[in-house]
């Protein structure tokens, strides 16, 4: 009789334990439970598929065994606001998150050039965003040469910062920087890089900052170099912010939920207590946990501040809405009523830099690639006043080329940044921004009238009259507004000889670095108009015009070039 009591407690204890074993979720709202697992054959599938010993199988996120059927799922929970998902506190995780070929890159043709008597006016928005450089920085760490369509030049050369002249005030936030040297890589023809500079706006007198985290907690989301990388990232930036400064957090997984109200960051433990909490488990509902962030953030819109929704995630957007075009009509909108939104990007493998793009590109915000803590530092914390306060919104740069003095033109870069011409002038029409102290760089390569052309002569085209001084290479303008306004103002310069210069080698130093960058991003994309210039040649010019290098980015660029000569051109499957 003894011996039945005990064998029934030792039962109802296996039972007990095995319930509890499930519970890996802290909620507020409705208990999630997931299936129990079993000891052998365990795998964890993300909104993708695994596959293991000839069997696949496919769930959102879900432990257990594919030799034999999960047991039924538990009852849908109530229509409630979802609770985020929290750390563990007992037990291992389930094993990273790992995926390879699924990261997505909108394609997109590199600008040719253009005869000046058919086409003398180039027009397209700034674009301050860097997330390329990072993608290619991260892709050969790993050995492994980017895609093309991953490498967008005007990223990698404004990366870094150049020593253009600043403006004197924010009534007028611009400063312009023009210089023209030879072509590094094509005889005959020469380089023209405009530069501008933002006004720093000092800390004592920016704006409050009315921040949302948006944090993609699903289980793509579940490996070191995408959760635990956000939760340092945005310690970091919190590290940045002041008492006068608010911050919300709102995480989304199968659902969406917040996780914090907006709270002052003079309750700073309490706000990184909330961050550093947070698992990752379920499938992406991102459309569902922007719509949220932005009602957080309209619930405690500043007037006179700054009002941004902040995402961090890796893209893989697969519930609800996922449709490019509906979201980015959505953040259009929102940004009309004063809300703006950054996107920080983290991982690979199933990254979807597309989405990245339009969502930032059309909210008004940044694009960032967060591939190390060093990336988080410089991104959030040595660029934060970029990063959080713009000085100009819709900021675009318009060129008209002399025909008297130059045949053809070719814009370098800024590709998917391409504006109409009646574009510039058009107050509707949006465009990036250009953040505290910001430094922008554009490079066009020129043909000079009588040199060596791109595109031959028609038979039947009837030549016209240069018009124009042909000491005057061109003309620039560039329109901005400033960040409350809604009319847009005009200054420009002149593309003249005084600018210009005979030898490379007489460039200025930041020119001929940044022709190197952009060298180095046309081989990558394929070299189709790089001609002569090899990665020794990119290394060469780089090691002569680095400069000043306090935080060892362009030694860094130089290693990466050194990288690019021996990578391979597409990753290793592991199995």
């Amino acid at each position: 009789m003894g011996s039945n009591h005990h064998s029934l407690s030792v039962a109802l204890g296996a039972l007990f334990l095995a319930s509890c074993a499930g519970q890996n979720v802290e909620t507020t709202g409705a208990s999630q439970q997931e299936p129990a697992a079993e000891a052998d054959a365990q795998v964890v599938v993300s909104g993708s598929r695994i596959r293991r010993d000839n069997l696949e199988a496919t769930s959102e996120f879900a432990i257990g065994t594919v030799a034999s059927p999960a047991p039924p799922p538990p009852p849908p929970a109530p229509p409630a606001m979802a609770a985020p998902m929290m750390r563990k506190e007992r037990g291992a995780w389930p094993p990273f998150y790992k995926d390879v070929g699924r990261d997505k890159f909108n394609s997109f043709a590199e600008n040719a050039f253009k005869i000046v008597r058919e086409a003398p006016v180039s027009t397209f928005s700034i674009d301050v965003d860097t997330a390329s450089y990072s993608w290619v920085r991260a892709s050969l760490n790993q050995n492994v040469l980017p895609q093309p369509a991953a490498v967008r030049t005007e990223e990698l050369v404004n990366y870094f910062t150049y020593d253009y002249t600043s403006p004197k005030s924010a009534a007028q936030p611009f400063s312009t920087n023009v210089a023209v040297f030879p072509s590094p890589w094509s005889e005959g023809r020469k380089l023209v890089r405009i530069g501008i500079k933002g006004f720093a706006v000092q800390r004592a007198t920016r704006p409050r900052a009315n921040l949302v985290f948006l944090i993609d907690t699903s289980g793509s989301m579940h490996s070191p170099d995408k959760l635990p990388l956000v939760q340092r990232s945005l310690n970091m930036l919190l590290d940045e912010l002041d008492e006068r400064d608010t911050v919300a957090i709102v995480t989304y997984a199968g659902n969406a939920g917040t996780a914090l109200q907006p709270t002052a960051v003079r309750h700073k433990e309490r706000i990184r207590a909330v961050i550093n909490s947070l698992g990752a488990g379920g499938s992406t509902a991102g459309a569902e946990g922007i719509r949220q962030a932005y009602d957080l953030a309209k619930a405690n819109y500043d007037a006179k501040g700054v009002n941004r929704v902040i995402l961090a995630t890796d893209g893989d957007f697969n519930v609800g809405i996922t449709d490019q075009g509906e979201l980015k009509g959505f953040v259009e909108r929102e940004r009309g009523k004063g809300v703006f939104l950054s996107v920080l990007g983290f991982g690979m493998g199933n990254y979807n830099d597309a989405l990245m793009q339009t969502l930032a590109q059309n909210g008004n915000g940044i694009a960032a690639y967060i591939d190390t803590a060093a990336e988080a530092r410089k991104t959030l914390v040595e660029e934060a006043s970029s990063t959080l306060f713009p000085i100009a919104k819709d900021v675009k740069i318009q060129v008209e080329f002399n025909p008297a003095a130059v045949a053809e033109y070719r814009l370098i870069g800024y590709e998917t940044r391409a504006l109409n011409r009646d574009d510039f002038d058009n107050d509707k029409v949006d465009a990036g921004d250009v953040g505290s102290g910001q430094t922008v760089t554009a490079l066009y390569e020129v043909v000079p009238v009588g040199g060596r052309r791109a595109n031959g002569d028609l038979r039947y085209a009837k030549p016209t009259a240069a018009a124009g001084p042909s000491y005057e290479l061109g003309f620039v303008k560039i329109r901005y507004k400033l960040p409350k306004s809604d009319t847009s103002r005009l200054i420009s310069t002149p593309i003249d000889t005084r600018y210009e210069v005979r030898s490379f080698e007489a460039a200025p130093r930041d020119a001929r670095f940044a022709a190197a960058v952009a060298g180095f991003a046309e081989l990558l994309r394929g070299g189709r108009y790089s001609g002569s210039l090899s990665y020794d040649d990119v290394l060469r010019i780089a090691n002569a015009s680095r400069g000043s290098d306090e935080f060892g980015y362009r030694a860094e660029f130089v290693e990466l070039v050194r990288a690019a000569k021996s990578a391979r051109t597409m990753a290793h499957l592991e199995r």
